[in-house]
């Protein structure tokens, strides 16, 4: 029978399997492995204590249970790899460029980055920099140093950061939480010479040896901030690609190199669809051939939300800065909204002058404060709920100039928003109506998709109470549509809701596996208290409606910029602004083209010709690099047989088809899907 004394130094560790064991206080979670096994001992990287991400060396004092993490467990072991690159990075250029001072080095959704200030009289570091600091960061993982984590005082931490001159580090270990443990971790064994120290919070694999010096690259250097503030010191950022293996880094340049082929503002360019320019930063000047995809996409989004009873709105842009101030955008939006002074006029239609002096006015950042207005307009019975506000709603944000990209980031964009306002015993019926809209619809698209629960933030509006009311509607509404399954990516993120509701997401996948964060639906009881809207309820009383915030394109900008992408510019016929091109061989098949290209148009096909005096074989280059789905050649033998040759973008060889059958046939897959007989 174990003393008292044994018994209290062991510690009881509970396994997935539903096992436990019990060790001596202060195992580490490699002491676990090697107990279990020598093979998981080998691939053993880290462990979840009680669920946190921990080292596979950090001692355990207590009972816990406990998962150890090997490759197979591919998000944290990725999440672990890239951030040792980070700092093997960080090390391998204090190594190579003595006097540069580190910053901050996480890990990115693909790899990982790390912000320097070069050395005085350096300049920052340039790409060609970089072969020479890869070689560098393969001798350290070479190495196999260990990565150790220490505990230090405050004091301490910062008195040996400015001795180092690392002004950067110690500002920011002054700054830090005085409840916060100040942790390090030493690449190499501590306080020796060579070893080389980085504050972290960590996790960190066992040694640098952990790491497949084939599996990384160091793709690109920029400029950065010190914390991200255009008034601080300027930073040379180096980013690179980590992974767990050689064959995934070249799956993820592959992908690079495929994503490049498909950049929508590349291929915006080419096929003539849009621009941007100096002149309306964040922008976009649309094309005719670009407005054309716009309009088909509006006109099949216009007839999705017309079959499932939204009523469309539209409402102002410009509006007075103390409606944001009530809804609580202003003190949430202010620094991204574009405002201007407004000469209060005193009219009677217009109502009484509140001051004499110029009021701020906004341009709008999102509708639903419009739509709460247009709710208010007249009573509202409990029989006229759901009611179901739709608009094509361009709204503008104060992007900083740096953030804009292409169609994906914009200041000026339109979003196919709507706003339902329903009692609470119809939420969990109309989030499932819009999860079935939504599916419809991005499977018209040939996209699939994840859902996620983003819960409430740490800051926020409204009850606790509300909040559990609101995310179990949501949650409950994706389990009853039979959605909260590992086949939808099914998923609840914490603290990633909005301030004012929690949030189902439509995270989309597309061609080549990116994914893409679109369509959203939000649960807020916040802004219909905050704003005074409500509706007579079956008792005679006023109740406050709940309003349902949704979108399924997002914005029209950054979902045809996905469209672009996903489809490499190969639009489905029914997208395709030009769905047709008839060519000529020779100049006396001009008026036959002609002929067919009038009764393709008045079928109602969006066609051209090309009547150019050029070889066939340069036609049908260009109009394939333009995406043109078909084209339909004539030539003198076409002209006298009515017939025309057609050439698919993408397939080889051609068709003989009558005008009629080539129209019949054009029609057919010229027709939206929503559209098609018997789908």
């Amino acid at each position: 029978m174990r003393s008292r004394m044994n018994a209290s130094a062991l510690i009881t560790i509970a396994l997935p399997d539903g096992s436990s064991r019990e060790m001596p206080r202060g195992t580490t979670p490699a002491d676990v492995a090697a107990a279990i096994g020598p093979g998981l001992a080998k691939a053993a990287l880290a462990a979840r204590v009680d669920g946190e991400l921990v080292d596979i060396t950090r001692p355990l004092e207590q009972d816990v249970s406990l998962a150890l993490v090997t490759a197979r467990d591919e998000a944290d072991a990725l999440e672990l790899a890239r951030h040792d690159y980070a700092h093997i990075m960080a090390e391998a250029v204090q190594r190579l460029f003595p006097g540069t001072q580190i910053t901050f080095g996480p890990a990115t959704e693909d790899g990982f980055y790390y912000d320097f200030a070069p050395a005085p009289g350096r300049g920052m570091f340039t790409e060609e920099d970089l072969p020479v600091i890869e070689a560098e960061m393969r001798r350290i993982i070479a190495a196999d140093q260990p990565l150790v984590r220490e505990v230090w005082s405050r004091a301490d931490l910062i008195a040996k950061w400015r001795a180092e001159g690392e002004s950067f580090k110690a500002e920011w270990a002054a700054e830090l939480p005085d409840d916060e443990e100040l942790t390090v971790y030493w690449s190499g064994t501590p306080h020796t010479p060579g070893a080389w120290m980085d504050m972290c919070r960590g996790p960190h694999l066992a040694s640098t040896g952990k790491l497949d010096p084939t599996a990384f690259k160091l793709m690109r250097v920029s400029g950065a901030y010190w914390r991200g503030d255009q008034k601080n010191a300027q930073l040379s950022r180096i980013y690179g690609t980590g992974w767990l293996n050689k064959k995934q880094l070249d799956a993820h340049l592959t992908r690079l190199e495929e994503a490049a082929k498909r950049d929508h503002r590349k291929l915006g360019a080419e096929m003539d669809l849009f621009h941007l320019q100096q002149e309306a930063h964040g922008s976009v000047f649309w094309h005719p051939h670009g407005f054309t995809v716009w309009r088909a996409l509006e006109a099949y989004m216009r007839r999705a939300v017309d079959n499932s009873g939204y009523r469309e709105v539209k409402t102002p842009q410009v509006m007075d800065a103390r409606q944001w101030e009530q809804s609580g955008h202003w003190g949430k939006y202010r620094e991204n909204m574009f405002v201007i002074p407004d000469e209060v006029p005193n009219t009677e239609d217009e109502g009484p002058v509140i001051s004499g002096e110029a009021d701020w006015m906004a341009l709008k950042p999102m509708n639903c404060p419009a739509h709460v207005l247009i709710f208010r307009q007249g009573i509202k019975s409990y029989r006229d709920l759901p009611l179901r506000l739709f608009e094509h709603g361009c709204c503008h944000r104060n992007e900083p100039h740096g953030a804009l990209h292409g169609l994906m980031r914009v200041r000026q964009f339109t979003q196919d928003d709507a706003h339902i306002f329903c009692r609470e015993d119809q939420i969990v019926a109309e989030v499932q109506d819009f999860c079935a809209l939504a599916d419809r619809i991005y499977k018209d698209f040939g996209f699939t998709y994840a859902i996620k629960l983003a819960l409430r933030p740490e800051k926020r509006f409204g009850s606790d109470a509300d909040w559990d009311k609101a995310e179990n509607e949501l949650r409950d509404a994706v389990v009853k549509a039979g959605l909260a399954t590992p086949e939808y990516g099914w998923e609840e993120l914490p603290g990633e809701g909005a301030f004012y509701a929690p949030k189902l997401e439509w995270h989309l996948t597309d061609a080549i596996g990116r994914t893409w964060q679109v369509g959203t639906i939000q649960s807020d009881r916040v802004l219909p208290e905050r704003l005074d809207a409500s509706y007579v309820g079956e008792d005679g009383e006023r109740h406050r409606p709940v309003m349902l915030h949704r979108a399924i394109f997002g914005s029209y900008e950054r979902f045809i910029g996905i469209l672009i992408e996903h489809y490499a510019g190969r639009f489905p016929m029914w997208l395709a602004p030009v769905q047709a091109v008839v060519a000529t061989i020779v100049s006396d098949a001009d008026g036959y083209a002609n002929e067919v290209a009038a009764k393709l148009a008045a079928a109602g096909l969006r066609v051209e010709t090309d009547l150019r005096n050029e070889k066939i074989n340069y036609k049908v280059r260009e109009h394939s690099l333009a995406k043109v789905p078909h084209l339909l050649v004539v030539g003198k033998r076409e002209a006298e047989e009515g017939k025309v040759a057609i050439r698919t973008l993408g397939q080889e060889g051609q068709r003989i088809l009558t005008v009629d059958e080539a129209l019949a046939m054009l029609l057919e897959e010229a027709t939206p899907p929503d559209l098609r007989k018997g789908e």
